[in-house]
């Protein structure tokens, strides 16, 4: 039975503080959340003092240079998180008796998503529903499944490492990793090199490819090649890691239907081994919890049957 606190509780609050304290997190501080907001730092601070009055508890740990979420902080973001979710689809699902398809498609995906068969089918839903608008956001794969757990985006495409309770996942496509180097290497340009002249060279690594990381596989293709343990350079997005390699920092590897065209242009060069290289699969992820507006029921229902319908070995993509 709830105690009479917790009666009153839900119409007593000011719903607004919860959307203050989500910039609060998602921006990392105090000061930036009030940048964002356009409002003063006392400002943003007194709101999180009120919402932190409300519901009794520290939610964040704030001294100079240290900002941390409590444990309570991380349980109230992931709340607001989903009733943001669900408050944000309220005018897409009520336009659903007009009779035509309208309604917002958030889609978050990691860095290297490079897919003709999604590219296709996003234009093609574009030319048929004018009305629908789309934004696209970039974070790792970890995060892309963190955001569709909190109901805060429509779908993901991301890699997996094992399945998760929460989400359903299909695998959308499968590419293949190769290794390359830049135009300053001295391999660039050779045709016959053996794979023991990489021993001992440096290496660019995504974050990813920790032993329990889904790139786990591509750091193995570095250690077949004897490349140096500790990466030179390391990022998570897949252009950054495009960048180092052609800058010479030191050898990576990259999808090859993705480098395929920087192979043709110069920019890069691919690298043995040449055969059984890793495969690896991206995943098209939802939140079946989530209330579909009509655009993201539609085109979701347009992704399940691309993927029903087209064999899997046509969206294996080996060399481009």
């Amino acid at each position: 039975m709830m105690k009479p606190y917790e009666q009153r509780f839900p119409w007593q609050l000011d719903w607004n503080l919860l959307r203050t304290f989500m910039v609060v997190v998602d921006q990392g501080g105090i000061t930036r959340a009030a940048e964002f907001l356009g409002v003063t730092q006392p400002t943003i601070s007194s709101a999180l003092k009120r919402l932190e009055d409300s519901v009794g508890q520290l939610l964040v740990v704030r001294r100079p240079n240290f900002f941390e979420v409590t444990q309570a902080g991380q349980t109230l973001y992931r709340e607001c998180s989903a009733i943001y979710g669900s408050v944000s689809q309220i005018p897409s699902l009520v336009s659903e008796t007009e009779g035509r398809v309208t309604g917002h498609i958030s889609i978050v995906m990691t860095s290297h998503v490079v897919s003709p068969h999604f590219d296709k089918l996003l234009s093609a839903f574009n030319d048929s529903h004018q009305d629908v608008t789309f934004s696209i956001s970039v974070a790792e794969s970890s995060e892309v499944m963190n955001r569709l757990r909190q109901n805060r985006a429509s779908f993901g495409l991301c890699l997996m490492r094992e399945p998760d309770p929460v989400l359903r996942a299909e695998p959308l496509f499968r590419e293949f990793f190769g290794l390359y180097c830049g135009p300053n290497h001295p391999l660039f340009g050779r045709n016959q090199i053996d794979l023991k002249e990489l021993r001992g060279e440096s290496s660019i690594s995504f974050q990813t490819e920790s032993e329990s990381g889904p790139l786990h596989s591509v750091s193995q293709l570095r250690e077949r090649a004897l490349l140096k343990i500790a990466p030179k350079g390391i990022s998570a997005n897949l252009p950054e890691i495009r960048r180092m390699i052609m800058a010479g920092l030191g050898l990576g590897a990259l999808p090859v239907h993705i480098a395929k065209r920087d192979v043709e242009l110069g920019n890069l060069w691919p690298l043995p081994p040449y055969e059984d290289l890793p495969a690896v699969d991206v995943f098209f992820v939802l939140n079946p919890s989530r209330s579909l507006n009509p655009a993201e029921s539609l085109f979701i229902q347009q992704i399940e049957g691309m993927i029903a319908d087209v064999p899997f070995g046509e969206r294996t993509y080996r060399n481009g």
